[in-house]
């Protein structure tokens, strides 16, 4: 896997808390003036590129830009990453604007599901569309098409995005904008990019960093606001992954939280849960071993996990009301997809979501348990040691995570420094999985809960 560069400081770090935040703004009228500000920059600007941490309204952004540029009357495509992400957008643009005709270019095996079909005109050419005002497809399809030139373009997940799929599709359009996290997983390629190492054109670099070392005037504005994340993960996702653009939780300490109606039977197990129910984190450690990579006791914690968690009937309290945690509000991530099998041959209840990191990217969900990717190893390799993967499986909740990981970890990092080959005119990029790593086990440090010795 290619790491890719993109973060950049300067920024100043804002609280992360439900809190008034610069100037007494309330969390909703400072994300409503960066929205603004980004919205009044387009016509000035061949590009803009906006920064979104997680949860901070990044699909709602693309959502609103489109019908602004649909609404000057000029024709406008839309470039995401899977086919999943194209039909997300396609069914929020439908229900945020009604009257705007949507078009999808797919390929030819194609199956529209339901919640997109009779909202767009569906083809694999242009010819197929008719004349939509917006057409979306992802940056695969768009390397197909090479008849048109469209006056504007947007960029969904462009820091996911590869600078060799847009250099493919840049003729396409003439101004465009650009929406990412910069804190997710990187691009991944199965090709050894040291070849272009340093060379500001990399093409296994994210598009936005070979934009910005191209075009370093363009302005970059950062979403300062997360809706997703609760004030108890805020702060440490905004310090951890996010050390030079912070940001702050949309909500205050009191205003979520979660229960259970039905009681525990004091196990590790359940005082692992009450301690995420209350503080928003849990970390279920462990003894200290080296195991395989299918470490059985550890699928079998988290499989546990997930299962006594709904058992206990958990339920929460937000902004939203108050509802209960249903399977389909759980998550379970890990590292490897081997892992993965595992965890589901485990026995989890019908609906729980299990999958690795690079596809539960983008999701949300009200409780999540992830396997740490450097439990039970012993060495820290780069790809584990990716800042990008535990971004993620640390940032897809609303309510509570537990981590599930064998004692020895931060010993495990001491004993692997971070050591990255430098090479001239590669950005530097911050931070690295070594000091996120210590960051998050740091904090959760605080919340650690022993499993139980065996019988």
């Amino acid at each position: 896997m290619t790491r890719t560069g993109g973060r950049r400081s300067g920024a100043v770090a804002v609280p992360a808390t439900g809190a008034a935040g610069p100037a007494g703004l309330s969390p909703a009228a400072e994300a409503g003036a960066v929205v603004d500000a980004v919205l009044a920059d387009l016509p000035r600007h061949r590009g803009v590129v906006v920064d979104s941490p997680p949860g901070a309204g990044k699909s709602t952004l693309v959502v609103r830009a489109a019908g602004h540029l649909a609404a000057g009357g000029e024709p406008l495509m839309i470039i995401a990453q899977t086919n999943e992400q194209v039909d997300d957008l396609i069914v929020r643009l439908a229900a945020a604007h009604p009257a705007l005709r949507l078009g999808r270019l797919s390929a030819g095996d194609y199956t529209a599901p339901a919640r997109v079909t009779g909202r767009a005109a569906i083809g694999t050419r242009l010819a197929d569309l008719g004349d939509p005002d917006v057409v979306i497809a992802t940056a695969d399809k768009w390397a197909w098409v090479g008849d048109r030139v469209w006056p504007w373009a947007i960029v969904d997940e462009a820091y996911q995005m590869r600078s060799d799929k847009l250099l493919r599709i840049a003729g396409l359009f003439e101004r465009a904008l650009f929406v990412g996290d910069p804190g997710q997983l990187d691009p991944f390629s199965v090709v050894d990019g040291d070849r272009w190492a340093g060379l500001s054109w990399d093409p296994l670099q994210s598009a936005v960093a070979v934009l910005l070392r191209h075009n370093p005037d363009l302005p970059v504005h950062r979403l300062p606001v997360s809706w997703r994340l609760p004030a108890s993960a805020a702060p440490l996702v905004s310090e951890a992954f996010y050390p030079f653009t912070g940001f702050r939780a949309g909500t205050g300490p009191e205003e979520r939280r979660m229960g259970f109606a039905t009681g525990g039977m004091r196990t590790a197990y359940d005082r692992a849960l009450e301690e995420a129910a209350a503080s928003g984190w849990a970390l279920y450690e462990l003894p200290d071993r080296h195991t395989v990579r299918t470490d059985a006791e550890a699928v079998r914690a988290v499989a546990v996990l997930a299962t006594r968690l709904l058992q206990r009937s958990p339920v929460t309290v937000s902004e939203r009301g108050e509802h209960p945690v249903t399977a389909e509000r759980v998550a379970v991530g890990a590292a490897h997809r081997d892992q993965v099998a595992a965890i589901r041959a485990a026995g989890l209840p019908a609906g729980v979501t299990v999958d690795t990191a690079n596809r539960l990217q983008g999701r949300e969900y009200d409780v999540t348990i992830v396997l740490h990717p450097l439990s039970g190893r012993r060495d820290a390799t780069a790809f584990h040691l990716e800042s990008g993967r535990l971004c993620v499986l640390t940032s897809r909740h609303r309510h509570a995570c537990v981590v599930v990981a064998r004692a020895g970890i931060p010993e495990l990092l001491d004993a692997h420094p971070s050591a990255d080959a430098v090479r001239l005119g590669v950005p530097v990029k911050f931070p690295d999985g070594w000091e996120a790593n210590q960051a998050v086990l740091a904090r959760l440090a605080e919340h650690r809960v022993p499993a139980a010795p065996p019988h």
